[in-house]
């Protein structure tokens, strides 16, 4: 199976989103304390790079 470029900067922001959205929700639903903020803010982090990773799609 050959992957391009694309295909991985594709298959890297699916996977960044995915795992942007399980820290959002361990923040919000698992850890109440501090350290909620502190998840909510690293998936917001993965949210940032994926967004990167989907602007730089077509021109890598």
């Amino acid at each position: 199976m050959g992957m391009n470029k694309n295909t991985i900067l594709g298959w890297a922001t699916f996977i960044m989103i995915v795992m942007g959205l399980i820290l959002i929700a361990l923040g919000i639903f698992k850890y109440r304390d501090v350290s909620g903020i502190g998840f909510a803010a690293v998936g917001i982090g993965f949210f940032a790079i994926a967004w990167v990773f989907s602007s730089l799609k077509g021109r890598v």
